[in-house]
């Protein structure tokens, strides 16, 4: 049984649900040599969450944000307001959503479905850069069959 964990940095992305697989996986080339694992994905932020989502349409994405937001109005009279109209609403949609994530490895890779992909929720106007703690656990060696 091996362990692997470092910080992924993700770029500063304006509000919305970004497709972040593949800037993930190039931040941890580590994945190669895992033949059977499990990665699991922490989020830092107490206003951004991440998801496993549609990787394809990126209408999928504009719908998930426009359904957030009718759940999570900005024009609620939230007590925390000190850090913008953007804050409080961005604490409960992540809240909803989650801070983690927890992947299969299979022979080296991301063993998402056809059409998943990680999705980052940025859920602040300007949220800035989002970090993640990556844990990799798993067998190296000969390839799983």
């Amino acid at each position: 049984m091996s362990w692997t964990q470092r910080e992924i940095a993700l770029n500063a992305k304006p509000r919305g649900f970004h497709l972040v697989t593949r800037e993930v996986v190039e931040q941890l080339p580590e994945l190669a040599k895992y033949k059977v694992g499990l990665l699991h994905l922490f989020i830092q932020h107490t206003s951004a969450s991440l998801a496993i989502n549609e990787n394809a349409d990126p209408d999928v994405r504009v719908d998930l944000e426009s359904s957030m937001n009718a759940i999570v109005p900005e024009e609620f009279p939230y007590v925390h307001t000190l850090e913008g109209a953007d804050d409080m609403p961005a604490h409960v949609k992540a809240i909803l959503i989650g801070n983690s994530l927890t992947i299969p490895i299979r022979n080296g890779v991301l063993a998402l479905g056809t059409w998943q992909g990680i999705t980052l929720c940025e859920h602040r106007d300007q949220g800035g850069r989002r970090r993640l703690i990556a844990t990799i656990q798993g067998e190296t060696g000969a390839s799983v069959g």
